[in-house]
């Protein structure tokens, strides 16, 4: 009782309200063998409680002083949250977390406010699960808020948790309200997608069209976007209006993902058994860009069943095969007609795939010169290159000229030895 009753006096193992300054080195001293005292006489003659709550003081001490050097060691302050969540009262928890989300970030820059940012989620959560608060943690989260300089940064998980806890407490006209007004002052891309996923769980198409158009206007480039625009209208059978989502799509001067909306149109055509829409799709989308996988896609697209045949496709990969040999580009025309010998062997015969099989190309190993960003020389390297067979015309003729420098190269070097034997047979005479 004496040792409890000098702690409260002198305030050991506490944050004191006298200041290091004010206590003279020998009360330090006293003190704090007065305090080492008490811990071993618990230790040694108390109870369990007792040597718990002597273990807490000093904890409290040490975060105490911690912080007080330092109040913008957030890491400190969730510790110390934990330390009064698991031992502490209610009282104390929220007066450690009043105290810590009290020291602002120095600057108003967002790196700086990262980490302090979640001493106001941990306490709006501990409102809510350990004290069922809901209206107090409402109300953190509402003072979160209005301290973001939002004109500088934001956090959509801000208030992306803080209209949820508005739908858990069954308040969803202050959910839209608080949602609307992020994407006024942010317009976070992660705001977008949970507003509309909450109104598409509650079945409000027309919210989620709205919400989708500020969306788009927003983020034109954003193909995801599109995308989810458009299978929300696939999914409640409006065909037209999908439609018209991918070609509003398709025309916007600048995407993220073009190669994403072309495949999911096209892929909505051939759900939609469109055959002859989704054929318009590969040549449009030939005219923009030659890529070797939309030639491959194109050619499997016609030999499948809704397709025009085997023939078909087998048409669309020679046509592919010619027009690649003639930009010039070996490692697509090899990409190629790996797909078509696989293209022969489910669908062709025999003979189709020995037709392909004789197109495939010889792997040569080349040398080359290396040289750098201004040209110079830096050393021979090897590489791979591909021989294919509808070249052998060109290559004969490259290969002819070669063995004609070569049958140059070889009389030049007989002739300078002819000239240095007559020279020699000279000397001697």
């Amino acid at each position: 009782v004496i040792y409890k009753h000098a702690v409260q006096i002198f305030n050991l193992g506490g944050s004191s309200l006298a200041t290091d300054e004010d206590i003279s080195d020998y009360e330090k001293t006293k003190r704090d063998e007065l305090y080492k005292s008490y811990i071993a006489f618990e230790k040694k003659y108390g109870d369990k409680e007792g040597i718990e709550d002597v273990i807490l003081t000093r904890k409290r001490a040490e975060y105490n002083k911690r912080l007080t050097e330092d109040p913008r060691d957030y890491d400190s302050w969730f510790e110390y949250a934990k330390l009064e969540e698991d031992h502490g009262d209610a009282t104390s928890a929220r007066d450690v977390y009043e105290r810590a989300v009290a020291n602002l970030p120095p600057t108003q820059e967002k790196n700086h406010w990262r980490r302090y940012i979640y001493l106001w989620i941990y306490y709006a959560l501990y409102e809510e699960l350990t004290m069922k608060d809901l209206e107090r943690a409402s109300q953190v989260y509402q003072t979160c808020i209005s301290i973001i300089p939002h004109k500088q940064f934001s956090f959509a998980k801000i208030w992306i948790y803080a209209a949820k806890l508005y739908v858990r407490r069954k308040d969803l006209q202050a959910a839209r309200k608080l949602l609307g007004k992020a994407i006024g002052l942010c317009g976070k891309e992660k705001i977008f997608i949970e507003y509309i996923n909450l109104e598409l769980s509650l079945g409000e198409v027309d919210r989620c069209r709205s919400l989708y158009t500020n969306y788009l206007k927003a983020m034109p480039h954003n193909c995801k976007a599109w995308s989810k625009y458009a299978d929300l209208e696939k999914s409640v059978g409006e065909t037209e209006r999908c439609r018209a989502i991918y070609e509003l799509a398709i025309s916007q001067e600048a995407l993220d993902m073009p190669e994403m909306l072309w495949k999911g149109y096209i892929d909505f055509e051939i759900d939609e058994g469109e055959a002859e829409n989704a054929r318009k799709l590969y040549e449009r989308l030939l005219e923009r860009t030659g890529h070797v996988k939309v030639w491959i896609s194109y050619a499997q697209f016609e030999g499948s069943a809704i397709g025009s045949g085997v023939i078909a496709g087998r048409s669309i990969f020679e046509k592919a095969c010619d027009q690649l040999k003639d930009e010039g580009a070996p490692e697509e025309r090899v990409l190629l007609l790996d797909a078509w010998r696989v293209f022969e062997k489910s669908k062709g015969d025999s003979t189709s795939v020995s037709a392909v099989e004789a197109k495939m190309p010889r792997r040569v190993k080349r040398k080359r010169m290396r040289t750098d960003e201004s040209g110079a020389e830096l050393g021979w390297e090897e590489y791979f290159d591909y021989h294919f067979p509808d070249d052998d015309g060109a290559a004969a003729n490259n290969l002819k000229i070669l063995e004609m420098a070569a049958k140059w190269k070889q009389k030049q070097a007989e002739d300078d030895s002819d000239d240095s034997d007559s020279d020699s047979d000279s000397d001697d005479e």
